[in-house]
């Protein structure tokens, strides 16, 4: 069964840096647009865009987040990022990531990851 994983999130104290990482698990046969979103509290049936990057390394920002996240791509590792930097305690929600897949069905197919928790408190 194919997922993506996360992992990086944590405790930060403002100003502070983070760096997420996201790769799918399981057999796939290609990666298309990557993707990070997040969720902030007490907005639990929205996910804000924050960034996309192309698998020719496009990227496009929300521009909250322009000039202090950066996304990127490993594809030799399928692998998506997202440094963080400058954190501030509005940056706290669970953050996602988002990638377009090929599975063995041969089909592309849209997936999230679980999420990962981003604190960002003095």
């Amino acid at each position: 069964q194919v997922q993506l994983v996360e992992s990086g999130g944590g405790f930060v104290q403002p100003g502070g840096s983070l760096r997420l990482s996201c790769a799918p698990s399981g057999s796939i046969l290609g990666v298309g647009p990557m993707g990070w979103y997040r969720q902030v509290p007490g907005k639990e049936r929205e996910r804000d865009f924050l960034a996309t990057i192309t698998s020719g390394g496009s990227t496009n920002y929300a521009d909250s987040v322009k000039g202090r996240f950066t996304i990127s791509r490993d594809s030799a590792k399928n692998t998506v990022y997202l440094q963080m930097n400058n954190l501030k305690p509005e940056d706290t929600a669970v953050y996602y990531c988002t990638a377009n897949l090929i599975t063995s069905s041969g089909r592309w197919t849209n997936y999230w990851g679980q999420g990962t928790q981003v604190t960002v408190s003095s």
